[in-house]
């Protein structure tokens, strides 16, 4: 019986197709996302980049309209900094000029004002009455958001 759940329904490449285009529909997709989900429908290699190709040329698919939405939305959604957003489009196989053009997107004020936001989130008490060690703590929190180190210190120092 566990024989019969293991073996997936392979698509035609039309279904795979049309599943295809309503998936890039729903949200914005990395090429990579498309094409692993393509191949775990069943499809072959030639088939899956046939279809990354049609998707393109239709606009279901495109990069850097996905890398800049991605970008914005995990900024403004999740609070993220740039060196996170960075290292996840290139888990996503984004390239690296695409990575550059979506974080431009991000404004510079805006972001600022994210990590001043994330800063007074933390903090219970003025930044004077830190410690050493209750600093070290929230540099260490604003890196694990993406922020970029200059900044951080920057931002903890000016709080004095």
């Amino acid at each position: 019986m566990d024989e019969f759940k293991k073996q997936k329904k392979t698509l035609t490449t039309l279904q795979a197709k049309r599943k295809a285009e309503n998936y890039c529909a729903y949200q914005e997709r990395a090429q990579q996302e498309v094409r692993n989900k393509l191949y775990e429908w069943g499809l072959h290699q030639e088939e899956v980049e046939n279809i990354i190709v049609q998707l393109i040329e239709d606009n279901f698919l495109n990069e850097e309209r996905f890398a800049k939405a991605y970008a914005l939305g995990k900024f403004r959604m999740k609070g993220w900094g740039k060196i996170k957003i960075k290292q996840h489009l290139k888990a996503k196989n984004v390239s690296e000029p695409l990575i550059r053009t979506a974080l431009l997107e991000i404004n510079p004020d805006e972001y600022d004002q994210k990590i001043e936001q994330t800063i007074e989130k933390r903090l219970n008490k003025p930044m004077k009455e830190f410690s050493f060690t209750e600093k070290s703590k929230l540099a260490i929190y604003l890196q694990s958001k993406g922020f970029e180190n200059d900044i951080i210190f920057e931002k903890i120092n000016q709080k004095k």
